[in-house]
């Protein structure tokens, strides 16, 4: 490592930092004034406010804005340097602009990689606590309404559907499981309602009865007043929510996936949104990173006012698009995967069009 490197590193890292500290000041101070209502009229102890909710709120809040201060930081102090004259002097010394390119995209790979081990492993975990907080005292996310028309296929050629599940007492009712092979119709169980037995893990059906189809025209029927039967179906596949996914390791969030759509369950979009932003969110630090290099390291008069202007507005355009980018999953217009990756792919064509024109 030369001492340019060591140089620009040093500023990035240093600049990064403080520039996050100030700005996670800031919205905890907003954060607080916003919510103050809800701590209050729910009794909130201080020490379950900062434990349970700001200790696992701010890694969640710095890693999903990471892109936007690594974009703010490299306008900021490239424009210094620029007002400066140093890319002058580097660059009359015979260093090549992709050279002195090379410490940035050191620094920002760096940040990427932490941000890239947060998603996937840390912030689901914190993610737990944050949510039961929220839940708690914040807003009834994980609220006592009742579903219906539930339609789930557990595992292959078995149906459940249940006309509607009341979370007041965990009960399904008007419960239906089918089980079809090589296309016929096996068996079909009905039940006037299903409640979830948490000792034995296990659905205790009332009013039941079981219609087993022959390969003829006859069938038998049993039936009983109760039963308890377990299947790949549990009370907590009724309580999850597009939450659930942010507090699921990247193993489990695998997991789920595969589970949804085995299941044909329409929620399996949240989960691979999730999965696709955890990997797409890092790479655009490194995107975003040379193109504020490209954007700040020309000289110009006014200094460096009209390049933060450019890069805060680049960069919120940015992190815009990435938000807009998950309605073409909701509309079903696009798969989640190209969805996601749409905003790096567009920038980093606009990015390496401002490298051909900064090397200039």
């Amino acid at each position: 490592m030369k001492k340019l490197d060591l140089y620009i590193s040093k500023k990035f890292i240093s600049t990064f930092f403080i520039a996050l500290l100030l700005i996670i000041g800031i919205v905890i101070i907003f954060d607080i004034s916003e919510k103050i209502d809800d701590f209050v009229q729910n009794q909130v102890p201080l020490k379950s406010i900062i434990m349970d909710y700001y200790v696992n709120w701010i890694p969640y809040f710095v890693n999903m804005f990471s892109p936007l201060f690594v974009f703010i930081t490299v306008i900021f102090f490239t424009s210094r340097m620029a007002a400066n004259s140093e890319f002058i002097a580097m660059l009359s010394g015979g260093i090549s602009y992709a050279r002195i390119l090379l410490p940035y995209v050191a620094c920002a790979i760096l940040i990427a990689g932490l941000s890239l081990g947060l998603n996937l492993y840390v912030i689901p975990k914190s993610n737990v606590e944050r949510t039961d907080f929220e839940q708690k005292y914040v807003h009834s996310s994980h609220s006592k309404t009742n579903l219906r028309n539930v339609h789930y296929q557990i595992s292959p050629g078995e149906f459940v559907y249940v006309e509607s599940f009341s979370r007041w007492n965990n009960t399904a009712y008007k419960f239906t499981l089918e089980t079809i092979r090589d296309g016929r119709l096996v068996s079909k169980l009905e039940a006037d309602s299903a409640v979830w037995d948490s000792t034995k893990d296990c659905w205790r059906l009332r009013n039941w009865f079981i219609r087993d189809y022959s390969a003829g025209l006859e069938d038998r029927l049993t039936s009983g007043e109760k039963k308890d039967t377990s299947i790949a179906l549990t009370v907590t596949d009724f309580y999850r929510n597009n939450k659930t996914v942010e507090t699921l390791p990247i193993g489990q969030l695998n997991q789920l996936i595969e589970t949804q759509k085995m299941r044909g369950d329409a929620n399996v979009m949240f989960a691979e949104i999730e999965k696709n932003n955890r990997y797409a969110l890092p790479f655009s630090a490194i995107i975003l990173t040379i193109m504020g290099v490209c954007l700040s390291s020309r000289k110009k008069r006014g200094g460096i006012g009209w390049n933060l202007a450019l890069g805060i507005g680049l960069a919120f355009s940015y992190i815009l698009f990435m938000r807009f980018s998950q309605m073409f999953v909701y509309t079903d217009t696009l798969p989640p995967a190209l969805a996601l990756w749409t905003p790096n792919i567009l920038y980093a064509l606009i990015t390496v069009i401002l490298y051909i024109k900064a090397q200039k």
